[in-house]
């Protein structure tokens, strides 16, 4: 490969950005909300919806190593993966928006229609995302440059995150008029709009320094991602990134019946949840920052004791001590969301260090792998909320047993604290400090 630049400009750095912004858009808006529109506005059974989303999700996972060959098999003059973020910008925005439409088709109709509208869109997030990971791998070699790029990245990425759980219900109102069938669909026409045109910013900021060699062995696609499997320090990422997610997924299908069974407030939720977006972005400004003054493994191993820190404590807190609550809560997503862009900038080192022990570059695959894990992280651990509210006799919508707070409790916080104690272990197998990338970086010069 031929490396032409060991830093980023800041304008680099904000337009990789943006194209998290534009993930974050749809990704955010479909974590939060699609939930309730398919059960509340669009008419569904809970249970059909619930099942529409598991399915759509595992189909979605595996559409990734897929994406990856194609993208790193790709040769234009704009790179490998630029012009896929260029292409698919419109669509999907356009398949954001109709997604969120409620056609008059019946109940079987409906539910093919949903079905297939959720599919097609997050195959079009599939399609763009992969390549705009990779696309971060390929714009600087130092390790330091990598890591406050993802940090740029995910502070972009988690101010998607406020925008949405703040405007989307002010959108729907106002749209709609009382009517969510058209409030929704009219929203994600705004939201859609931006989300495009951050991508196609982001393909206009950016550029790829690290030339693709014009031909390389490849194997079919799933031969190449198998391969990932011998580069064992992808394992170890892939492994923490898909407990992760379990952390994640189950404690945020969780958190708003933590607020409002637990703490027994449900008028608090909106501000608990902003505050822990806000932490989320502090915490990967912050990145930035403490990456030059920490190795980052290290400063890993940091974030995820304050992790487990945090959320043991909710175990210790009283109900009724508002304010601790949600200080605990804040710091737990700002230790999160340290860990998160670390993550991904120890994927783009596992690539070069996959060089060196398949001896092949596979950027995207890689990446996908990576969103693989991610992906069926986020699906186990929103069934295992439900599995675990149901265990312990859950009712909905009804004053909770002692028994059934505990539950609520042990997936809010219980859980996430094992996650992390387990990505503790693992993180211990990981060798590739910043002096043994650069090293191996100047072996494969």
């Amino acid at each position: 490969m031929e490396n032409t630049n060991n830093k980023l400009t800041i304008k680099e750095k904000l337009g990789y950005g943006l194209g998290d912004t534009a993930s974050n858009i749809v990704f955010q808006m479909v974590a939060n909300f699609m939930l309730i529109f398919y059960t509340d506005v669009y008419g569904l059974s809970a249970a059909a919806a619930g099942t529409l989303l598991l399915a759509v999700r595992l189909f979605d996972g595996f559409t990734d190593p897929v994406m990856g060959g194609i993208a790193d098999r790709t040769r234009t003059r704009w790179g490998s993966y630029r012009p896929y973020i260029l292409f698919l910008a419109i669509p999907y925005g356009f398949f954001a928006c109709i997604a969120f439409i409620t056609p008059d088709f019946g109940s079987t109709g409906k539910l093919i229609y949903a079905y297939v509208t959720y599919g097609v869109l997050m195959t079009c997030y599939t399609a763009i995302n992969i390549p705009y990971g990779a696309l971060g791998a390929v714009m600087v070699n130092d390790p330091k440059e990598r890591t406050s790029l993802q940090s740029y990245r995910f502070a972009m990425a988690m101010g998607a995150l406020v925008i949405i759980v703040w405007a989307i219900p002010k959108l729907v109102t106002y749209f709609g008029q009382g009517n969510d069938q058209v409030g929704y669909p009219l929203a994600m026409v705004f939201m859609g709009s931006l989300a495009a045109a951050c991508f196609l910013l982001c393909f206009k900021m950016t550029k790829e320094t690290q030339t693709m060699p014009a031909k390389q062995s490849y194997r079919s696609l799933f031969t190449d991602f198998f391969s990932l499997f011998k580069n064992d320090q992808w394992l170890v990422i892939a492994i923490i990134s898909l407990v992760t997610l379990i952390l994640i997924g189950i404690r945020a299908s969780v958190a708003p019946h933590y607020i409002k069974y637990y703490v027994g407030d449900e008028s608090l939720l909106s501000n608990f949840l902003t505050l822990a977006a806000i932490g989320s972005v502090l915490g990967a400004i912050s990145t930035n920052f403490l990456s030059k003054y920490f190795e980052k493994k290290n400063l890993f191993i940091i974030a995820l004791v304050v992790v487990v820190i945090s959320h043991s404590l909710f175990y210790v807190i009283d109900v009724d001590q508002i304010g601790l609550i949600f200080t605990v809560y804040f710091i737990a997503n700002f230790a999160h969301m340290i860990i998160t862009p670390i993550m991904f900038s120890m994927v783009a080192d596992t690539v070069d260090y996959g060089v060196k022990k398949i001896g092949k570059r596979l950027t995207a695959i890689t990446f996908s792998g990576h969103l693989l894990a991610i992906k069926f992280g986020f699906a186990i651990g929103g069934a295992l909320a439900g599995w675990i509210l149901s265990g312990f006799d859950y009712v909905p919508n009804e004053q909770q047993t002692e028994h059934a707070l505990s539950g609520i409790l042990l997936a809010f916080a219980g859980i996430p604290v094992v996650c992390t104690l387990l990505s503790l272990v693992v993180v211990s197998r990981y060798k590739l400090t910043e002096l043994k990338v650069k090293q191996i970086q100047a072996e494969l010069a």
